[in-house]
């Protein structure tokens, strides 16, 4: 029988790499900017207007105006060679929109209004919260379901466990990879995002309480069986099942990615990403990490002689 579960030394050592590389990634974009992630106006609030040019814009002098219109807080970010420019300010009336964008004309021609958005703090708060609570409830929630759906299993808390350490170390890394990408894509964090991160979350808790019942199966089938022996069974049991889901889905975002809007992009390829590192965590990080914990192998995780000596 091929071996997975054996090998669980090497997928928490790249696990460990992911996680500090995340954090790291986090750490650095909140020492340079102030902020872990480029939060957008869904949570910071305040107005986004963004408009497009024939010519391109010269963000000091860019700033420049915004102060004389009232705006000195204001951040200006050009894109598409500098011919499109971002704005982002306090809330905005509606006069003062038209003001700020004839000023932005007079220096550099007609314009083409691609983007106007204007959130106030309090909807901001409101999503983080949302956010937060989403997350707390879920854990409650896969807690409170594996902890009665495995109740005849041994120890059948530890797999409720297992997979809430998994989805927070999904959640960690998908930030990461958020953080990197608006380090050097200046792509920012706002509401779809929260829906990719819980689609993500959804999926990959689903995959592996996928595992984990078969584990509960062959556990009454197979009672004289080594604990370690039957969890790989299990795994390779659902294996396939588990990437032919994930990968038809990929497919499909894969697809988007390439040929749907560019509006929808950015979501999309957060999703994907998600959608890879959730299902490695899946069958490569909890279902080892409930092996570690059930045959109490804390203290030799990393020991490549204690690790190849319990193998």
């Amino acid at each position: 029988m091929f071996t997975l579960i054996q090998k669980r030394r090497w997928y928490f050592m790249i696990s460990a790499v992911l996680l500090v590389l995340s954090l790291g990634t986090l750490g650095y974009s909140w020492i340079t900017r102030g902020s872990p992630l480029i939060l957008s106006i869904d949570f910071t609030g305040g107005s986004l207007l963004e408009l497009a040019f024939d010519e391109p814009v010269v963000p000091e002098r860019a700033r420049g105006i915004l102060e004389g219109a009232g705006f000195p807080e204001a951040t200006v970010q050009t894109v598409a060679e500098g011919r499109q420019i971002v704005v982002r300010a306090r809330q905005m009336e509606m006069t003062e929109k038209e003001s700020l964008t004839e000023a932005l004309e007079a220096a550099w021609g007609e314009s083409t209004e691609l983007r106007f958005e204007s959130v106030g703090p309090v909807v901001g708060r409101e999503t983080t919260r949302a956010a937060i609570m989403a997350i707390l409830a879920s854990s409650v929630a896969i807690l409170a379901f594996i902890a009665f759906a495995f109740r005849r299993v041994p120890n059948a808390i530890r797999y409720g466990v297992c997979a809430i350490t998994k989805m927070f170390h999904d959640v960690i890394i998908l930030l990461g990879i958020s953080s990197f990408l608006g380090l050097i894509f200046h792509w920012e964090i706002d509401a779809l995002f929260l829906t990719a991160l819980v689609t993500v979350v959804g999926f990959s808790i689903q995959d592996v309480i996928v595992v984990f019942d078969r584990i509960r199966e062959n556990s009454t089938k197979r009672r004289n069986e080594p604990y370690e022996t039957l969890v790989n069974r299990s795994l390779l049991e659902t294996l396939h099942r588990s990437l032919a889901t994930e990968l038809n889905a990929m497919f499909v975002m894969i697809a988007i990615i390439f040929f749907g809007g560019v509006t929808i992009r950015h979501f999309m390829t957060i999703m994907l990403l998600g959608m890879l590192t959730g299902t490695y965590s899946s069958l490569f990080f909890a279902v080892p990490l409930l092996v570690v914990w059930q045959q109490r192998e804390w203290g030799r995780i990393f020991s490549p002689r204690q690790a190849a000596a319990a193998t």
